[in-house]
């Protein structure tokens, strides 16, 4: 072989059976190949029969499906690259012109925007109610027929906990599927209640660490696969690499989750204590509306505290930027605890009614705990408020 013909055919030397490695490498790698051409003709057929480009199947993709997947107690799971991207290859693979999806108020910004600026354009029709309006989704869905119910629990940013059981029960006996994001309850929650599939942002507490983005789709096999074949034509993928670095963040999951709710439990208590709060909304205090719904459905409370401070926006801005350990960030999960100010929590696309209903005022805060150590967050927190109130 000529130099130049080594350098791209390079040796490989994969380890000898029974010596594998502890971590399993980076299939860095966009094309793969099979032993002949009846091989790669299966392959090129369908799933499970081998990889052959990574847009369609990579081996460190697979692995973090089965993991998420089994997690999350479902038949199959689809990763993405991004959460948003998985919430529009569902949507997409789901809905089609003249169908009808119910939807809520308290649901995340780009959600809603994909719900009425990009569907709406393509013939999909909506309804968008509060997920509190228990008689209006009764009412819309005896009345109309409804392909598709989309929720989240908690929802973002007001940690409302809808009745999940009540909710698919209704989707159900009127033909309708349901979808819920379940990003801020986890991978252990909300299992055995009938819900069809479950979106997650594997950018939040999957990856752990704020550092790469993903996105999963978990579920029935046959649901699993329809929106695989939606993303294998709009080619979303989540890179090899990137999935790698997630699966190196689940290697924490566990304990990062655990710690971040108890620090977030200490955290909620002691602001409902403070005066300078008016309200604080986390489904672990026994005073918070979804207390009983989340302590039913949930295996833990989460790590996002949403709170509105008793007095005006302005003052609002000067706890947040007196805050030495949250950083004024988007997203939630990180190790690092974030907060954002109302300032850009404002869902400017909503009505004057919707957003009353929607329970953002013009204090409301979220904050998302991270791995510190609580004591030094709830005294950063007070120096805040003091400041703040001075």
């Amino acid at each position: 072989m000529k130099p130049r013909t080594r350098v791209n055919h390079p040796p490989h030397t994969p380890p000898d059976p029974g010596n594998r490695p502890l971590v399993a490498p980076i299939y860095q790698s966009v094309k793969f190949e099979l032993e002949d051409l009846a091989a790669t003709e299966r392959a090129w057929a369908g799933p499970g029969q081998g990889f052959h480009y990574s847009r369609i199947a990579n081996p460190n993709v697979a692995d973090l499906e089965a993991l998420l997947a089994e997690l999350q107690g479902g038949e199959a799971c689809l990763a993405v690259g991004t959460g948003i991207a998985a919430v529009a290859v569902t949507l997409l693979a789901l809905l089609s012109q003249g169908d009808h999806l119910l939807a809520f108020i308290e649901t995340y910004g780009p959600t809603r925007g994909l719900i009425v600026r990009t569907l709406a354009r393509f013939g999909v029709a909506h309804t968008m109610l509060s997920i509190e309006d228990r008689a209006g989704i009764e009412r819309t869905l005896a009345e109309r027929p409804t392909r598709l119910v989309w929720f989240e629990s908690p929802t973002n940013p007001v940690l409302k906990i809808p009745d999940i059981p009540h909710l698919v029960a209704c989707a159900r006996r009127h033909g309708a599927l349901t979808v819920i994001d379940n990003t801020f309850a986890g991978f252990e929650s909300h299992g055995g209640l009938g819900i069809d599939l479950q979106v997650h942002s594997l950018t939040k507490f999957a990856s752990g660490h704020g550092d790469v983005m993903g996105g999963a789709v978990i579920g029935s096999g046959e649901l699993v696969q329809r929106v695989r074949v939606q993303a294998n034509a709009l080619g979303p993928a989540l890179d090899p690499h990137a999935a790698f670095l997630i699966q190196r963040g689940m290697r924490t999951y566990q304990l990062r989750r655990s710690a971040q709710c108890e620090s977030a439990a200490r955290i909620a208590g002691f602001l409902a204590r403070d005066a300078r709060v008016r309200r604080v909304r986390y489904p672990g205090l026994a005073t918070d509306p979804g207390h009983a719904l989340a302590r039913a459905q949930m295996r833990d409370f989460g790590s996002v505290v949403t709170i509105d401070l008793a007095g005006s926006a302005e003052q609002s801005r000067v706890f947040a930027d007196s805050l030495r350990y949250f950083a004024i960030a988007a997203s939630l999960g990180s190790t690092d605890s974030l907060i954002v100010p109302p300032q850009l929590l404002q869902p400017r696309d909503l009505t004057a009614e919707q957003r009353a209903l929607s329970g953002i005022g013009p204090t409301t805060t979220r904050l998302s705990i991270g791995i510190e150590d609580p004591d030094d967050l709830i005294a950063d927190l007070s120096a805040a408020l003091d400041a703040a109130f001075r």
